[in-house]
């Protein structure tokens, strides 16, 4: 799934990326349909930037960012009420820490960093009346932020579960003041469960985490693995565990034959399948960065470890006929890592994708572009493989490589998960992850809960031969011509 950027608390929300706040004043690729503008760090010094100072509510996404001399506040709001969000200033710093000029004198886009995902904001007098008050939240209080919040955002009903909100509102009559926290939670999950949506999830806090769980449903090929858990009377973890060394070694001893390379803390595997056939695999779009302590790492960070190693990839790969990109186990990271090594098979500028929110009115989605890297690049013949464990940035990947012409599309069609993941912690501590961006294609296509079909189907997990189909497969596409 795509990181949550805040890294304490998980609070606000994308997994967009971010880059250094010491960056300089550069000015924006990509905008929201108005054109680039300048973007500058929202604090300098120490302090804000004057006109920023005050209470801002975005379009979209359910925020009221506070910009005051001392740093950022965030708040939650929704129909069922205002609620404050626990992030200090320096985690909302992470999300909010550049802005740009919105359309008008009381609007503002805040970002990231310059290049990703902009949130516009408008200007208020002041806080709704009692986004501060604190106290005990009851059940039926809950379950109504709760309610309001997918009501508000979640993007995909009709995709996915068409009348999931009438289904929750005939559950209302189960909850009551005396309605206690594991009743409540297993309410919030069973209700989840049947949107089949990977990036939604329910999180208790940390003193009910151990009694109160949620996980999705398997489906597809983790629907497979879930089957051999249940013959083999194994955990489910441990024959995950089992088939990814399956696959890491099917690709170094099968498709390399002993001679490849696993780098970029292990995320990476590259090396060349057949003569002059050039072989990269990677595993998600992040973790590249070893770390100590919680902390992740940032985008930069990432980036930062990973352009060495492809800048080796890329120079083995010049005198190269054809490239296989292997995503086919990629799990999901930054869109900025995805772009990053997209960008490293772009020729020319090109368009890749627009995305925009639910609820983010008079908003024109953002569009980004690839742009080519003056570092070490292949513009040949590329194969790019997906499956339907490719999932999150790593769709947002085969959107970038699918509007490249030399690529062609091989294996079975990516998970459908797309959207950056809107974090909102309820007021019990409870948090909520929902999907509410779109993401579309170069010719408008929205493939959420579909996702990216290939041009040339290849099976790559079949259920007689998990274990060792996908290395044959891939065997058959290096050696085919």
């Amino acid at each position: 799934m795509k990181v949550p950027m805040l890294r304490s608390r998980l609070v606000p929300l994308v997994l967009a990326g971010l880059l250094a706040a010491a960056c300089a004043t550069p000015r924006s690729t990509v905008g929201p349909g108005v054109g680039p503008g300048l973007v500058t760090p929202v604090m300098k010094d120490g302090a804000p930037h004057p006109e920023t100072l005050g209470v801002w509510r975005s379009r979209g996404y359910g925020w009221l960012l506070t910009v005051t001399p001392q740093g950022l506040r965030l708040h939650h709001e929704t129909a069922a009420g205002c609620h404050a969000d626990p992030s200090s200033s320096a985690e909302l710093m992470e999300l909010f820490g550049f802005q740009e000029p919105g359309p008008s004198a009381d609007s503002v886009d805040f970002l990231s960093s310059p290049g990703e995902t902009r949130y516009r904001f408008d200007r208020v007098a002041a806080l709704p009346p009692g986004c501060d008050t604190e106290g005990p939240w009851s059940a039926p209080a809950v379950f109504d932020v709760f309610q309001a919040t997918f009501a508000e955002h979640y993007a995909f009903f009709p995709e996915r579960s068409p009348d999931w909100m009438s289904r929750l509102e005939a559950q209302r009559s189960r909850v009551n003041p005396n309605t206690d926290d594991t009743a409540l939670f297993t309410l919030f999950a069973d209700a989840l469960r049947t949107l089949g949506d990977s990036h939604v999830e329910l999180l208790a806090d940390d003193a009910s985490s151990d009694s109160l769980r949620y996980e999705e449903r398997a489906t597809g090929t983790f629907a497979l693995l879930e089957r051999e858990a249940q013959r083999t009377e194994r955990p489910m973890r441990a024959v995950q565990k089992e088939w990814m060394g399956a696959y890491r070694d099917g690709i170094l001893q099968t498709v390399l034959r002993g001679e490849g390379h696993h780098v970029a803390n292990q995320r990476i595997l590259w090396g060349f399948a057949a003569p002059r056939v050039g072989y990269l695999n990677v595993l998600t779009m992040g973790g590249f960065a070893a770390t100590s302590g919680e902390e992740a790492p940032t985008l930069a960070e990432e980036l930062a470890a990973l352009e060495p190693v492809l800048d080796e990839v890329m120079t083995a790969f010049a005198g190269a006929d054809r490239v296989i990109v292997d995503v086919s186990n990629n799990r999901g990271g930054h869109d900025g890592v995805a772009r990053a090594i997209a960008e490293r098979f772009a020729d020319q500028r090109r368009h890749v994708y627009s995305k925009w929110a639910r609820g983010a009115k008079d908003v024109p989605p953002q569009e980004f572009f690839l742009t080519p890297t003056s570092r070490p690049a292949f513009h040949g013949p590329v194969s790019l493989v997906t499956s339907d464990v490719t999932v999150s940035a790593g769709e947002v990947f085969t959107l970038a490589m699918r509007a490249l012409p030399q690529v062609v599309h091989v294996g079975s069609a990516t998970r459908g998960c797309f959207s950056d993941v809107l974090v909102k912690p309820l007021p019990n501590g409870w948090t909520v992850h929902l999907s509410n961006e779109h993401y579309t294609d170069t010719k408008g296509e929205d493939r959420e809960a579909r996702g990216v079909p290939p041009q040339k189907p290849l099976e790559l997990f079949p259920e007689a031969d998990l274990a060792r189909g996908h290395a044959r497969a891939i065997r058959a596409l290096a050696d085919s011509r």
